[in-house]
């Protein structure tokens, strides 16, 4: 019998002449080895802000092993995802989208007589109305998110989906962000059934044909320049008095 013990000493010793970093280890799940939407904006803490996120993460794990309470795990989870995509987003004054200003209007009308609109940046379509990007059908959650790149150069595609349109029928798919909430529940981010009980009980004079949605991670300036006011104006012929924008 031949011992592999020398192997696999040596594979070790192999592995340890190239460690990981910490920096190595923050950008990983950024689109990286470690790939995962929700904690992907880790990449842009310090070293010491992620050392301090997994102390604090691991001592909510104690506490969840003693007390079977979740809460303070998510806690942890969820205050460093906003102090991470904090740093992620820089000074707003930098952000290259950003207007002096915002246009507004005042509604013409009440909103309960008012017919009401929906459009939202979550990659949501009807089942068997694939928007096809770059002409591939059925493309995966996973190959959305490895082409990431790619969606960021174009234009996005809008999806028209009908507003009486059940929850079973509806597909999500975004390399941006993490669609299992929005997949297990679809008003997270297309509230359908939301805009169609306000119709009902009279907050809303009525919901317009159907909504809309896009993968907002797209092309800013295409979206701008050529695609934005068609998708005004197509929502102006439908008499839609008032949309709901839903970013994701």
């Amino acid at each position: 019998m031949t011992s592999t013990s020398g192997e696999a000493a040596s594979t070790d010793e192999a592995n340890n002449d190239h460690p990981e970093t910490t920096h190595q280890l923050r950008q990983s799940f950024f689109y990286g080895s470690r790939s995962d939407l929700n904690f992907k904006f880790l990449k842009d803490l310090d070293d010491r802000e992620f050392g301090t996120f997994l102390s604090e993460l691991l001592g909510a794990v104690s506490e969840l092993s003693d007390s079977g309470d979740p809460d303070p795990v998510i806690d942890v989870a969820y205050r460093w995802q906003i102090e991470a995509y904090r740093g992620h987003l820089g000074d707003p004054a930098d952000f290259p989208h950003r207007y002096a200003d915002t246009p507004s209007a005042r509604l013409d009308k009440p909103l309960a007589e008012s017919r009401v609109g929906l459009i939202t940046s979550s990659g949501h379509f009807v089942d068997g109305d694939d928007p096809r990007p770059f002409g591939e059908e059925n493309m995966s959650q996973a190959e959305a998110e490895a082409r990431i790149g790619e969606f960021l150069k174009v234009a996005p595609e809008l999806s028209s989906i009908p507003m009486d349109t059940p929850g079973q029928n509806l597909v999500v798919r975004h390399g941006g962000y993490p669609v299992q909430a929005v997949a297990a529940d679809h008003q997270v981010a297309l509230p359908l059934g939301h805009l169609r009980t306000l119709a009902e009980e009279g907050v809303i004079g009525e919901t317009a044909p159907s909504a809309y949605s896009f993968v907002g991670a797209a092309s800013q300036v295409r979206l701008k320049k050529q695609v934005a006011a068609e998708w005004a104006q197509r929502m102006h012929d439908e008499e839609i008095d008032v949309v709901l924008l839903v970013p994701v």
